[in-house]
C-alpha cells in the first residue's frame, strides 16, 4: 500500500529520498509492486506528492539494492526477489551469522552481554505470556545486538539487511505457531545466550547454525543449500 504523501509522515531525519525508497523497497518485498512492473517518475511524484529529484535519487538506491532495473529509453523495471532468493538469503546469512558469532566471542562487552542478558529475559517474559509479536520483535533484536558485538560494521550491516529482507518478503502465510514454537526459540535462544557468556565459540556456533536451519524451515523454505 502506497503512502499518498511522505511528507506528513513522520521519520525523522531522514532526507526525502530516503522515505520514498523505504516505501517503495517495503512495497517491492512485498509484492505490493510484482516483478516486470514499470515504475515511472511521473506515477511516483504523483503517488507521493514530490518532485522528480527525490524520486530520481530513490531510484538509483534500488538499482543499487537490486530491486529494479533502469533500462535506457525506456524506464525502471522492478526486479524483486523470487522464493529461490530469498531461500538463498536464509543460508547466507547462517554462513555470516556464524563468523559474527565467532568474532562476537572475542569482542563483545560486558556491557553488551548485559544488554543480551535482558533481552533474554524480555523474551522469556513474554514467551511465558504467549505474545508471539513480542517475542519475534525481541527475537530480531537479538540477533542484532549479536551482530554488533562482532564490532564489525560491514558484517553487522550486511546481516541486518537479510534479516530485514527475509522478514518483509512472504512466500508464504505465516505459519501457525503453536506454544511448543516459543518454547523451542526461548530454548535456543539461551543456548546461544550461554555460549557467548562461556566465550565457547564452537559450542554457540553449533547452536547457531541449528536455530537458523530451524528458521528456515519455519518459514517454509526446507533445508539449507535447496
Amino acid at each position: 500500500m502506497y503512502y499518498k504523501d511522505v511528507n506528513e509522515e513522520v521519520v525523522s531525519g531522514l532526507p526525502l529520498a530516503i522515505k520514498i525508497f523505504i516505501r517503495l523497497r517495503d512495497d517491492i518485498l512485498r509484492r505490493n509492486l510484482v516483478r516486470g512492473e514499470k515504475l515511472t517518475e511521473q506515477r511516483i511524484c504523483n503517488t507521493y506528492n514530490v518532485s522528480r529529484t527525490p524520486v530520481r535519487e530513490a531510484f538509483r538506491l534500488l538499482e543499487q539494492e537490486g530491486l529494479i532495473d533502469m533500462i535506457p529509453n525506456r524506464g525502471a523495471f522492478v526486479i524483486g526477489f523470487v522464493e529461490q532468493d530469498i531461500a538463498d538469503m536464509y543460508d547466507m546469512r547462517k554462513a555470516y551469522e556464524e563468523l559474527a558469532f565467532e568474532w562476537a566471542v572475542k569482542r563483545v562487552t560486558q556491557e553488551e552481554l548485559d544488554e543480551l542478558k535482558n533481552d533474554y529475559e524480555m523474551m522469556e517474559f513474554f514467551t511465558h505470556k504467549k505474545d508471539y509479536a513480542k517475542v519475534a520483535q525481541l527475537n530480531l533484536h537479538f540477533h542484532e545486538l549479536i551482530y554488533k558485538s562482532s564490532h564489525n560494521s560491514m558484517l553487522t550491516q550486511i546481516l541486518t539487511s537479510f534479516q530485514y529482507y527475509t522478514k518483509q518478503f512472504k512466500a508464504h502465510d505465516e505459519p501457525k505457531q503453536d506454544e511448543k514454537y516459543l518454547d523451542e526459540l526461548l530454548q535456543e535462544h539461551h543456548g546461544i545466550l550461554k555460549a557467548l557468556e562461556e566465550r565457547d565459540a564452537k559450542k554457540g556456533i553449533e547452536i547457531v547454525r541449528k536455530h537458523l536451519e530451524k528458521s528456515k524451515q519455519r518459514a517454509g523454505y526446507g533445508e539449507f543449500g535447496k
